[in-house]
């Protein structure tokens, strides 16, 4: 068999449009960047900057987006074989407005449905995903059919937690709760309680559950953190991850060890990327065998430093920069706004 991924994603892609401006008004901007986008391929990037083996599965259009697509995960070293392409829809484009510290407006482009949600599960390479290292998905695969039955298809090949062809190796399997109400509406099914029944049984297969305050309380019905992170855990994790933004994260493991980790001091310049470089750092972690408050130290830098540049996907920090920025306790401009 081949030799597995370290790190397999599964969702979201899309083409993000970013203003080269910031504290101007979408109306006004006049000059934009393109850059591949999608949190769950943003991860797969992240994680290949910091030397991970990575892949994603997803689907695009058949379209010029669809081809850039292809060709930046394969200049960020992210194994495309599993993005394929669907006719009838277009690939999405994502517009934001960057007004630093803590507002940047996002305005999606995924009508009249995203390709990312016709992920089938016959089209799965279900061993490549059961033997994957880190197989990680998102609440929002879960918001329309044929991506929902896809995606927990894909939950349930992972099976127990220690890979069989490595004794000893870790496998973790991540639901990023990924709360975005916009796209249940695309599913037509935008209850939260219906949600949360969704997030239920994708639960039960997690080793790991990330979220915000916002996505726990979907999640779980609790806002509290360490509420929240409790309720994570009785519902299937070994995990919990609560992010809670200028209060820093806060980590619960079954065993009983929690970590909660203030943020690393930064200039915001755009925060929309920061939480898909704390994932992919997450995962080099959890895979490196670090103990929980390292990991948690680790990926809040590397999301701290994302949040210090412009861009997200081409933003993805190197191991050396992160370990510049632990070592300063801050992120400062040996590390900052590269664009």
């Amino acid at each position: 068999m081949p030799e597995p991924y370290d790190v397999i994603t599964m969702g979201r892609i899309g083409v993000d449009i970013y203003p080269l401006q910031t504290g101007v008004p979408l109306a006004e901007v006049e000059t934009f960047g393109k850059f591949l986008g999608g949190s769950p391929s943003n991860v797969a990037v992240a994680a290949s900057r910091l030397g991970r083996r990575t892949a994603v599965i997803t689907r695009t259009g058949r379209d010029a987006f669809g081809d850039y697509l292809h060709r930046a995960l394969g200049e960020f070293g992210v194994d495309d074989r599993w993005v394929s392409a669907v006719a009838e829809y277009p690939t999405p484009v994502t517009f934001c407005e960057i007004f630093p510290p803590d507002h940047f407006p996002l305005y999606f482009y995924r009508q009249p449905k995203a390709p990312d949600l016709e992920i089938r599960s016959g089209e799965l390479d279900l061993d490549a995903v059961r033997a994957a290292r880190v197989f990680w998905m998102t609440g929002t695969g879960l918001c329309a059919e044929p991506s929902r039955t896809a995606t927990l298809t894909a939950l349930r090949a992972r099976g127990a937690p220690t890979a069989p062809d490595a004794p000893g190796q870790p496998r973790v399997t991540v639901f990023d709760l990924d709360w975005r109400p916009v796209f249940w509406g695309e599913g037509k099914d935008g209850d939260e309680e219906t949600a949360r029944a969704h997030y239920r049984e994708a639960l039960a297969h997690a080793t790991v559950a990330v979220g915000n305050l916002d996505e726990c309380e979907i999640a779980t019905g609790e806002r509290e953190p360490h509420r929240a992170a409790r309720a994570l855990l009785a519902a299937g994790p070994e995990l919990a991850v609560v992010k809670q933004g200028p209060a820093g994260v806060l980590a619960v493991h079954r065993d009983g060890t929690t970590a909660e980790i203030p943020p690393l001091p930064v200039d915001v310049v755009n925060g929309l990327g920061a939480g898909d470089a704390f994932g992919g750092a997450l995962c080099h972690g959890l895979l490196a065998g670090w103990d929980t408050k390292h990991v948690m130290r680790y990926a809040n830098a590397a999301g701290a430093i994302v949040a210090s540049r412009l861009a997200c996907s081409s933003a993805m920090p190197y191991p050396h920069e992160v370990e510049q920025a632990l070592a300063d306790g801050v992120v400062g401009a040996a590390t900052g706004d590269t664009r």
